[in-house]
């Protein structure tokens, strides 16, 4: 992996969470090769071990752990492993997180002929969307944010220059169709976000998030790319109010990542989503 720029990280510890994903496994490398002890961890040890042997193989230091992050006695034991096979956290990524179909909708929007319960037993409405659902994408991107917090960042505030980078989404600024639960959620990140970095801040924790617009991952490929390699309905629709025509590449994150996690570069800057969405927060349609 080339990176935009360089930093120095040498001795410092970093917690990923969701790290076997498409996103964070490409943050993890990055912060690897700028000097970081890396702890990678996914729900999916198999996930997690994939990406902190690719770091190994590349000449930095990483392990695997298996967390659920919205199980606080699974973060405490992999804390507890982290802090004796790595030291201590000096930056925690939070980036578990994803949607569920219960909280989602069939349409963009509600027809009056959707209000027929009868007609309309293959489809979901928001009449229709499962509370079970709600509350499990909630859980997912709030607690699953919260919860470490609480495990890592009482060691945090000890330390030089700490950071929280928290990922939100572009749905909290704006929230799109059909996804209520995950727009909600991600906007609840984004709130914490800004509560953190007050509540920290006579300790010395930076906290920030990053809100990526539309990148391909595992979670939302089917959604935006068909089985043949065309583009989905949604993808055209994306892409359309998307200024920059064209989906983000993962790299395109790292130099914002980077910059966030330099105290030199961005010591000052506390509390702030800063999105990387080709302009699409900003495109009104006209």
């Amino acid at each position: 992996m080339k990176l935009p720029f360089k930093i120095d990280l040498s001795g410092k510890t970093v917690v990923i969470t969701g790290a076997g994903g498409v996103l964070c496994s490409f943050f993890a490398e990055a912060i690897a090769q700028c000097g970081a002890k890396v702890a990678v961890l996914d729900l999916r040890l198999e996930a997690a071990e994939a990406v902190a042997a690719k770091i190994v193989a590349d000449g930095g230091v990483a392990k695997a752990y298996a967390c659920n992050v919205l199980d606080r006695d699974s973060l405490t034991e992999a804390k507890a492993k982290i802090d004796a096979e790595l030291g201590s956290c000096d930056i925690l990524i939070n980036g578990a997180g994803g949607n569920n179909p219960k909280g989602t909708t069939t349409k963009e929007y509600l027809f009056p002929e959707d209000l027929d319960e009868e007609t309309t037993k293959d489809i979901t409405t928001f009449f229709d969307l499962d509370p079970k659902g709600i509350e499990f994408v909630f859980n997912l991107n709030f607690l699953g944010t919260l919860l470490p917090t609480q495990v890592f960042a009482r060691d945090m505030a000890k330390k030089e220059n700490p950071l929280i980078l928290n990922i939100s989404s572009m749905n909290a600024f704006c929230p799109l169709t059909k996804i209520p639960a995950y727009s909600g959620a991600k906007a609840a990140v984004s709130n914490f976000t800004q509560w953190l970095a007050v509540h920290f801040s006579k300790v010395g924790i930076r906290c920030n998030a990053i809100a990526p617009g539309f990148f391909v991952t595992n979670q939302n490929r089917a959604m935006l790319i068909n089985a043949d390699g065309s583009l989905t309905p949604r993808s055209e629709k994306i892409l359309n109010a998307t200024p920059m025509g064209r989906f983000g590449e993962p790299e395109e994150l790292l130099g914002t990542l980077l910059w966030l996690c330099d105290a030199g570069a961005s010591g000052f800057v506390n509390g702030v989503v800063v999105p990387i969405d080709g302009g699409f927060a900003a495109y009104s349609g006209v």
